[in-house]
């Protein structure tokens, strides 16, 4: 269940720090609408890894369709690799 508390209750922010766990952030409101998010530091390392992760998938996609594809020959032929 998701934790939802006004801006105000940071005013006691140990208590709003207590419900803050990976995979568990605290929704802030402000004049009753959603307006601020406290995460986890590891929880937001890891959403930013895979904001950035999919940002290059998806130049990776780009590129294929622009300059075209290459086979998995080609790219073994192209970084040496033999199958063994």
């Amino acid at each position: 269940m998701p934790h939802i508390k006004p801006v105000s209750d940071l005013r006691n922010y140990a208590e709003v720090l207590k419900n803050i766990s990976s995979g568990s952030p605290v929704f802030l409101t402000k004049n009753g609408r959603g307006r601020y998010v406290i995460l986890d530091m590891e929880e937001y390392e890891k959403k930013e890894a895979v904001i950035k992760l999919m940002t290059e998938l998806e130049k990776g996609r780009i590129s294929g369709e622009r300059e075209g594809w290459h086979t998995l020959e080609e790219v073994k032929n192209e970084f040496g690799i033999n199958d063994a």
